[in-house]
């Protein structure tokens, strides 16, 4: 069993940026691939990016390439999204997600544990 708790969330203007924060419960973290993903009102949820166990594999959205990063801390069972240059459309609630075989992918389907998800709001 793992629990995810997300934080970071907030309202932030046009271009700003932000880092949210996945802390995780549980001695096997560091096995564990993760990814983040998003849900805008009436949307489906997106995928965002992912990480594999060892940090050696990141897969990243087209629509947030080269403004979000992800990375993670194994040692204190973290995983950061730092997001800048935040547009309108990237509002939406922010969950991330493990998978137990280690794997970071954009699939949705394979991750077993989800966090509360955090609200991010860009205003324009």
């Amino acid at each position: 069993q793992v629990q995810l708790v997300e934080s970071g969330g907030g309202l932030v203007q046009v271009g700003g940026s932000l880092r949210l924060s996945c802390a995780a419960s549980g001695r096997t973290f560091s096995s564990y691939g993760v990814g983040w993903f998003r849900q805008a009102p009436g949307k489906e949820r997106e995928f965002v990016a992912a990480i594999s166990r060892s940090g050696g594999t990141i897969y990243n959205s087209d629509s947030v390439k080269g403004r979000f990063t992800i990375s993670r801390d194994n040692a204190t069972g973290t995983v950061y999204l730092q997001m800048t240059s935040l547009k309108p459309e990237d509002t939406a609630v922010y969950y991330c997600a493990v998978r137990g075989d280690g794997v970071g992918s954009s699939s949705p389907t394979r991750y077993e544990y989800w966090g509360q998800g955090t609200q991010v709001t860009v205003s324009s």
